[in-house]
């Protein structure tokens, strides 16, 4: 954590209101604590409540109705402008708003104590997690109805209490590990310009402070932390042994000069088959005419053969979408093709990424992988924003069918996408500095501009084709 050669006094103010507000946040933990349990209460009212409500209407709106008011809160404002958050401020979210991290917390006052076994540390779980309840949250039209809202948020809030019944003490073991949304939100975080940074050469230095020492909730190695990924800006450690404080960074410099030195194959499989895979096939499915064509192609060849229960076939709610009343019922057929949509999508996407990213790899002198998942930490910028931007296509609909137009929202979806693949496509000019110059490095620069290329397109598609 040192401090710059030579900063400007508006810097410096900047960075002493930073330190102070760090400081702060270690001291009131008290408010935190009031501040969460209110959110708390607001989320379990808009998790609970409209599953036991009617239907809305034709005539309900957001204003008028919970159901539709919850599901343009949490899907249409919560959960995009979540994802902007950890890019500005860095995971704050998850240390002072969350709701799950505050009840799983709670709840672990009175664990078991029980220690964390080696499957529920897995490192796969981020990706596993984000993948089912992606997938899961589309058979179930979760964007729509209030009952699977219960099911996919409440089931998540009930498991996360449940973990911290059972592993650590005061600790928040599910989101170290298992909360759906912990991968994406570790890999945004790392662009945030703010973050807890520590001074590893002044810890050392510094006699260990007489008392208890501070409770770093979801369970992260200060002492040796680098990088903001799994931080969650609760301000706990602020001030510890001098050595801890809120500070600014510039956005580009955990991918460029920490994400090298810590190479994560769960965060590879993550940005290139989660992110940039999986997600635009979530969001895509139901606008793809390659969807549509498939189905009436497969449905034909049933009848054609004498088969018809697949296209009759339908499941109960929480398996597959079944709301006769409103006319939106999801057959087994239109289930195992939504199925195969996401994996096709997910595994064409991922591997042609991840074969745009060995080009570039190998364009920088002989192969390394850990060049390689470095390289895929640049496609961090355009990931975010895909998956932000799928998203906040649920925030104009919701409005839309309210009768609120927005202005310039295309215009504003292509600078998103432009800027970020710009960023991204910096992000490897730099890093692919670090390893090769001249040709090689604009070569592996190139390489990562063409991954980018490929995500927009399939963003093009669904916003500007479809």
């Amino acid at each position: 954590m040192a401090a710059s050669a030579s900063i400007t006094p508006g810097e410096a103010w900047v960075d002493a209101k930073l330190a102070a507000f760090g400081d702060w946040l270690q001291r009131h933990g008290g408010v935190i604590r009031t501040i969460q349990w209110i959110v708390v209460a607001i989320y379990l009212v808009l998790v609970a409540v409209p599953a036991f409500l009617p239907l809305p209407g034709r005539t309900a709106h957001l204003w008028n109705d919970l159901t539709v008011f919850a599901q343009f809160a949490f899907w249409g404002i919560w959960w995009p402008f979540v994802l902007v958050s950890m890019v500005v401020v860095g995971r704050a979210w998850c240390g002072i708003l969350c709701p799950e991290g505050a009840l799983t917390e709670f709840a672990s006052r009175w664990s078991l104590g029980r220690a964390v076994p080696r499957w529920l540390s897995w490192g796969g779980w981020p990706f596993v997690a984000f993948a089912g309840t992606t997938v899961y949250g589309q058979m179930v039209s979760v964007y729509g109805y209030p009952k699977p809202v219960l099911a996919v948020l409440g089931g998540s809030t009930l498991a996360a209490i449940v973990i911290g019944l059972l592993y650590g003490r005061n600790k928040r073991v599910w989101c170290r590990y298992l909360c759906p949304v912990n991968g994406v939100f570790a890999v945004l975080a790392k662009l945030a310009p703010i973050s807890f940074q520590v001074d590893h050469a002044a810890w050392a230095a510094s006699p260990k402070p007489k008392g208890a020492a501070f409770n770093c909730a979801p369970l992260v190695p200060v002492k040796t932390m680098n990088g903001a990924g799994a931080c969650h800006m609760c301000g706990r450690c602020s001030g510890y042994r001098g050595a801890v404080r809120l500070a600014r960074r510039s956005p580009t410099h955990e991918i460029v000069h920490v994400a090298g030195n810590e190479p994560s194959l769960d965060q590879t499989t993550l940005i290139l088959f989660g992110m940039m895979g999986l997600a635009v096939g979530a969001f895509q499915w139901s606008s793809s005419p390659w969807f549509i064509d498939a189905k009436q192609w497969l449905a034909t060849w049933l009848i054609e053969h004498g088969t018809s229960w697949p296209l009759e076939t339908t499941l109960p709610w929480f398996v597959l979408t079944n709301y006769p009343e409103h006319n939106d019922v999801l057959t087994l057929l239109d289930g195992v093709l939504l199925l195969a949509y996401i994996a096709a999508t997910a595994l064409v996407l991922g591997l042609s990424l991840s074969g745009l990213v060995a080009l570039g790899t190998r364009a920088l002198g002989a192969w390394s992988s850990r060049h390689f998942h470095h390289l895929t930490q640049t496609l961090i910028p355009v990931a975010g924003c895909g998956v932000f931007l799928g998203l906040s296509a649920l925030t104009v609909t919701f409005l839309r069918g309210d009768g609120i137009n927005l202005p310039y929202v295309s215009e504003l979806r292509g600078g998103l996408l432009l800027g970020s693949s710009l960023w991204s496509t910096w992000l490897a000019w730099r890093v692919s500095g670090l390893y090769a110059a001249g040709l090689r490095r604009a070569a592996a620069t190139l390489a990562i501009a063409a991954a980018c290329g490929l995500s927009v397109f399939g963003w093009v598609l669904l916003f500007w084709i479809w």
